[in-house]
């Protein structure tokens, strides 16, 4: 009698699985998925936009009748609205305390979401109905991530040697960042530093600790914050770390021959302005110059009466 005349027990089995397949196929042919899920990623603060895209396999005769907008929650279908071709306001079923004033219906198989907060972070679901009973579902995994802040580069540890300048160097952020890259960029500096990276919390910075020639102080650093949606960079010029120090040591060394020249001159002309002095002085006190001195310039009058 064939497979029919084994274990009841089995029987019951294949007739129970006969019967779920039979369900499963009649509930597929009503409503089918189209492909995986459309990743979709923003910003929090800006917008969003769900296209749905016509099945190339339905039929030309299939009229498209309305859109059901939904959210996927715990597996659960729940729909948000329904847009219908031709109307200009969509028609809510649910959420619209919290979506309203966020969403917009663009057209018939456009939607936008404004203003994005982490909480929307979901799968989404739109729902084409078409006439003779067709349906397909488009499934949207949107992400929403916290805006990326600027990085910040601080310094440490800064001493300059002969020929030197050591620094290290971090890049850091304000709170915690899950999902980020942070990276550096290079520009003058060895090859082996272009390609680091390191993930995870931003609180947790990358610390950098350089020993450049002086040669090299033109040289920059740019710190690299990256997600998913957007990166944000904060350049440090390592010459105005290292090279400052250097340039002024250099000019004072330029100058150096320049001002111990001056000086040099300075003390010759107060040395000979000193010793003429000196010999001035010395000239006009000797004994029989200060008297001849004196006779010539005594009065003719004062003289004929000293002979009288």
């Amino acid at each position: 009698m064939g497979p029919c005349s084994g274990d009841p027990h089995l029987g019951g089995a294949s007739w129970l699985l006969g019967l779920t397949s039979l369900l499963l196929s009649v509930g597929s042919a009503g409503t089918q998925t189209s492909g995986n899920a459309v990743s979709l990623k923003g910003t929090q603060g800006a917008s969003v936009s769900f296209h749905v895209i016509r099945n190339p396999e339905l039929p030309p005769v299939d009229e498209l009748e309305k859109i059901s907008w939904g959210i996927v929650f715990r597996s659960n279908y729940i729909v948000m609205l329904q847009v219908f071709p031709g109307a200009d306001v969509p028609e809510w079923i649910n959420w619209q305390d919290k979506f309203q004033k966020r969403v917009h219906v663009l057209n018939i198989t456009t939607l936008r979401i404004d203003n994005l907060t982490l909480e929307d972070t979901g799968l989404y679901r739109a729902r084409d109905s078409y006439t003779r009973g067709r349906q397909y579902d488009q499934d949207f995994h949107l992400t929403v991530y916290e805006p990326l802040p600027l990085p910040q580069i601080r310094t440490t540890n800064l001493s300059i040697t002969a020929g030197w300048c050591n620094v290290t160097v971090q890049c850091d952020t304000v709170g915690t960042r899950e999902d980020l890259i942070l990276s550096w960029e290079s520009r003058g500096l060895p090859r082996e530093l272009e390609q680091r990276e390191a993930t995870g919390p931003a609180h947790n910075p990358w610390t950098l600790a350089l020993s450049l020639p002086l040669s090299q102080t033109n040289a920059s650093l740019t710190c690299v914050f990256r997600n998913q949606v957007e990166h944000k960079t904060a350049t440090l010029d390592l010459g105005d770390i290292c090279g400052h120090t250097d340039l002024q040591g250099q000019s004072d060394a330029d100058h150096l021959p320049g001002i111990l020249g001056t000086v040099v001159v300075l003390l010759l002309i107060l040395g000979v302005g000193l010793f003429l002095w000196r010999t001035r002085v010395k000239k006009s006190l000797e004994p029989g110059r200060g008297a001849g001195s004196q006779e010539e310039h005594r009065d003719p009058m004062m003289a004929s009466t000293l002979q009288s």
